[in-house]
């Protein structure tokens, strides 16, 4: 996890590029690790129960096919990327998402 202007006040911003950078299989093992050990705080704070990722999809309201959306969005982008011969990073890929779909 990250500390950075971008996430001052907005406490489900980092979480929200987390759960996009799940859904992509681009979290990074150190996070996985954080996310899991945060999971019983989420769980008493939003109470309720599940993993890290089960309650922000409840709190933020994710519908079941959003997924399968981030998944399909990352392949089209990585695609057009290549025949551009640019690189997106998963990270960027993560912050545009959420920017532009779970807005906190």
């Amino acid at each position: 996890m990250t500390s950075n202007q971008r996430y001052q006040g907005k406490p489900l911003l980092r979480l929200l590029e987390c759960y996009v950078l799940w859904e992509i299989n681009e979290l990074p093992v150190k996070d996985v690790r954080l996310l899991e050990e945060m999971t019983p705080k989420l769980q008493q704070v939003y109470k309720v129960a599940g993993t890290w990722r089960e309650i922000l999809e409840k709190v933020m309201e994710i519908p079941p096919s959003m997924p399968e959306a981030i998944r399909d969005l990352w392949a089209k982008n990585t695609a057009i990327a290549q025949t551009k011969i640019v690189h997106i990073s998963p990270q960027h890929f993560a912050e545009m998402f959420v920017d532009q779909n779970l807005i906190v």
